[in-house]
């Protein structure tokens, strides 16, 4: 459960936010990424295209597991990488808009109230002795305000490529070290071999719309799912050795 409010500095002066808020990431096998992230996110996850059950529209998304609530970069408590998705990053700061309001740009810094890692007792506070924001606050401000905009960036992205007929469907079939098998199907990635046939005209394009590097960039992070095989590898490993502990 969830209980959102809209911050202010007189009623949450005293509030402060620990590192447990990450801890809601614990069991999402994917998350929603924008496409202003992809040179982060490169290093370390495999980005893929994915379509929202709710609307049908493709999205970009960070694969963080192979299996539903499998999070293999949240180990022993914390997040085993370097850079965190914006998603995540932004907990437990939410964005909301006046419910009195009918303009929806009217936007609202919110606060899950409900979540653990929120207190007035321990973490980092919000606001300083004069009641300005905190670097912390504001710098959650800033990745509320990416995520805001990547919306809007995503949405271009996907259309150009839909328009060029790039996206298609692709199955994951992997055979890990202990001799488990998975195949993950719904998710979608760029044709290389409809990219590579492209028109000059059309590659220019996407490069007057400073589309065609993060094209590029969304097919390199595929190199990532090795890495990612190798994590669950690992887990595998450890609760195997677990269980022979234990029995």
């Amino acid at each position: 459960m969830t209980h959102m409010v809209a911050i202010n500095n007189k009623q949450h002066a005293d509030l402060k936010v620990t590192d447990d808020a990450l801890s809601l990431s614990a069991n999402q096998h994917l998350v929603p990424v924008v496409v202003s992230e992809l040179n982060k996110l490169v290093v370390y996850y495999p980005v893929v295209i994915t379509k929202f059950d709710d609307s049908g529209q493709f999205g970009l998304s960070a694969l963080l597991g192979f299996e539903e609530k499998e999070n293999l970069f949240w180990q022993q408590g914390e997040w085993d990488a370097v850079y965190i998705p914006a998603q995540f990053e932004r907990l437990p700061f939410y964005v909301g808009t006046e419910a009195q309001s009918a303009d929806s740009s009217n936007r609202l810094l919110c606060i899950d109230m409900d979540n653990a890692s929120v207190s007035e007792e321990k973490g980092t506070p919000l606001f300083d002795n004069t009641g300005e924001p905190s670097s912390y606050l504001l710098e959650k401000q800033q990745i509320l305000a990416q995520l805001l905009d990547g919306e809007t960036q995503n949405q271009r992205f996907i259309a150009v490529l839909q328009q060029h007929n790039l996206i298609t469907p692709f199955t994951l079939n992997i055979t890990f070290e202990n001799e488990s098998k998975t195949s993950i199907t719904g998710l979608y990635t760029i044709d290389e071999d409809k990219l590579a046939a492209l028109s000059a005209d059309a590659i220019a394009d996407l490069h007057a719309q400073n589309m065609l590097q993060s094209i590029y960039t969304l097919i390199a992070s595929n190199a990532q799912i090795y890495a990612l095989i190798d994590k669950k590898n690992k887990a595998n490993k450890n609760a195997d050795a677990w269980f022979q502990t234990t029995n």
